[in-house]
């Protein structure tokens, strides 16, 4: 006797109210956290009549943003600029270098920890003296960023290189499979997700970078740090903490771009894989 199944356009449609379902339900918590805490931070101030020159409410900030909205966005898009140009020279210079570095076991075990102990370092100290070095436009703030992303995207390249398979490596050398070869179909793929952890870091470190390094100098009419810093100095909160919001919605932003790419890229993998059940 013949099995009946479902017509495919119902187990599609079955299938497709599955994944919302389930992305609904991974989302949503954090999705609520964000109005809730706004929610809480609008009673807080409110019941206990907190100063707006110590913490001004949510919704203050939002109607300075939305008298400022343009102008705000004119710097923030200045500062990204400086964020992701420092990023891409940043993350491109750590990642190759690693692929040298990985080629010769020697010098990646003598130079590993010394870039793990400079990656400790704070380099958004080094600013004042940056600015010196390139003045007080873009050029000084890019290399502070470039310096940011640089080691973390080395450390996770070579990390990621050196995680191949022995197993797996032993196999290509057996049937003398050409060191391209094995690089391009084995320890490149096995290195990405590795990467790609370097790079989704490294977003939230270029904004962090861009903006801190503009405290110590940048144009005054241009950039969004030296905003947040001067209307900070003048103790208009309001204004400094709706440019606060424009850099945290960049780094946000950057951060789902590099994911989306990362998606594409290795969908494949386990993490990619677990987020689509």
């Amino acid at each position: 006797m013949a099995i009946k199944t479902a017509p495919e356009p119902l187990l599609a449609s079955f299938s497709w109210q599955t994944r919302l379902l389930a992305g609904v339900r991974r989302y949503l918590p954090a999705i609520l956290i964000l109005p809730s805490g706004l929610i809480l931070w609008e009673l807080g101030v409110r019941l206990f009549n907190i100063q707006g020159f110590l913490l001004p409410a949510p919704s203050l900030i939002g109607q300075t943003f939305a008298d400022n909205w343009a102008s705000l966005l004119d710097r923030g898009w200045y500062t990204f600029q400086e964020a992701a140009l420092g990023y891409f020279i940043g993350c491109g210079l750590g990642i190759l270098f690693g692929l040298v570095v990985s080629r010769f076991g020697t010098v990646s075990a003598a130079l590993m920890p010394i870039a793990i102990a400079i990656n400790a370092v704070p380099i958004i100290a080094l600013s004042p003296l940056v600015r010196v070095w390139f003045g007080i436009g873009q050029p000084s703030k890019i290399v502070i960023v470039a310096i940011l992303c640089f080691f973390p995207c080395l450390i996770s390249a070579v990390r990621g290189l050196s995680a191949a398979s022995p197993a797996a490596l032993e196999l290509m050398r057996s049937y003398a499979t050409p060191e391209i070869e094995t690089f391009v179909k084995l320890r490149l793929p096995s290195a990405l997700p590795f990467i790609f952890n370097g790079l989704k870091v490294c977003t939230s470190l270029s904004m962090i970078g861009a903006v801190v390094s503009e405290f110590y100098g940048g144009l005054m009419n241009k950039s969004l740090g030296t905003f947040i810093a001067n209307e900070a100095s003048q103790v208009r909160f309001r204004s400094s903490w709706s440019g606060i919001i424009v850099a945290c919605a960049a780094g946000i932003a950057f951060y789902l771009l590099v994911s989306l790419v990362e998606r594409l890229l290795i969908p494949w993998h386990v993490s990619v894989r677990s987020q689509s059940k």
